[in-house]
């Protein structure tokens, strides 16, 4: 491996995220080690650095990398900020009382990870890596419990618990499954159900297979679809809280990806609150359903000649 590889892999080894262990952190980790392509890592040293000055330079000379001036804040946000945090690198040794956007600010590698990359290669490395980790901590491992802990849960009619990413848009679509579907759907089951972080969380794909709907990686479902099984129903939702409800527009689309499914279908557009009901009432299509959130109890029907049901 090179020298980047081995940085990437001694980052990963200190328990950083995915984003903290790719080629700029290595790159950053090297200059913080002053650590060339051809050094041994027993040769790794502290010693403070800026970021253009210091980092970037270190970069350029001794690896040919040049990085554009205005990646600065890239290394300060992205990666230095993170190492801060993970206990690799330390802020401001010499001089801890520098204000936050002086230009004197400087980062110095922390004498436990120096400690760790002099033992890169040896029999004692784990054992240097796992003393860091039992008394640091892992960030890696601490951004995940923050992300577990701050997940939108999402029990499914059939019982399954499901979590989605933080977020309104992921709790209004909770609150359509748990909510809306107990209200006004008599015997549901979850075919599909979007997250902003991962768009196909639940696809039901044989079940729409059944109903003569041919998904593509095209296609753009509904953000929540919901099959009423006792009155053959489907129930297209859209959780309106960045972008469009259930508009002309996007029923000719619905209608055109739906067109042979054997089943009546169903509209809706759902907000979290009246005020996000308010913002888009002029663009809802006629003949579909809406339903806010904050008011769970009822439904606003867009219909002209007949109320709830599929058109």
């Amino acid at each position: 491996m090179n020298k980047i590889e081995e940085a990437q892999e001694i980052l990963e080894d200190l328990g950083m995220p995915r984003a903290q262990s790719n080629e700029i952190s290595a790159y950053t980790f090297l200059a913080l080690c002053g650590i060339s392509e051809n050094d041994k890592w027993n040769k790794a040293y502290r010693r403070s650095l800026t970021i253009t000055k210091g980092i970037m330079t270190f970069i350029y000379e001794k690896y040919e990398k040049e990085y554009a001036p205005n990646t600065r804040e890239t290394f300060r946000r992205q990666v230095l900020h993170q190492f801060v945090q993970a206990r690799v690198a330390d802020y401001n040794p010499d001089n801890p009382e520098l204000p936050t956007n002086s230009p004197k600010a400087h980062y110095a590698i922390t004498d436990p990870v120096l400690a760790v990359a002099k033992y890169y290669g040896k029999k004692s490395y784990m054992k240097k890596v796992d003393d860091f980790i039992k008394r640091q901590g892992s960030l890696r491992d601490k951004y995940s419990g923050e992300r577990k802990l701050h997940k939108v849960p999402v029990k499914s009619p059939d019982g399954s618990i499901w979590e989605l990413s933080p977020g309104k848009h992921n709790i209004l679509q909770a609150d359509i499954v748990e909510e809306f579907a107990s209200r006004f759907i008599e015997s549901p089951q979850l075919l599909y159900l979007g997250d902003t972080a991962k768009k196909n969380m639940i696809v039901a794909k044989d079940m729409f297979k059944e109903m003569n709907v041919n998904l593509t990686e095209h296609d753009k479902l509904p953000d929540v679809v919901i099959l009423d099984k006792k009155r053959n129903w489907l129930f297209l939702i859209e959780a309106v809280t960045f972008h469009g409800p259930m508009s002309p527009k996007r029923i000719i689309e619905l209608k055109k990806m739906f067109d042979n499914c054997n089943i009546g279908i169903v509209f809706v557009s759902a907000f979290p609150n009246f005020t996000e009901f308010k913002r888009h009432s002029n663009e809802i299509a006629w003949e579909t359903e809406v339903w806010i959130s904050e008011n769970p109890d009822h439904l606003i029907h867009y219909n002209g000649d007949r109320f709830y049901g599929p058109r």
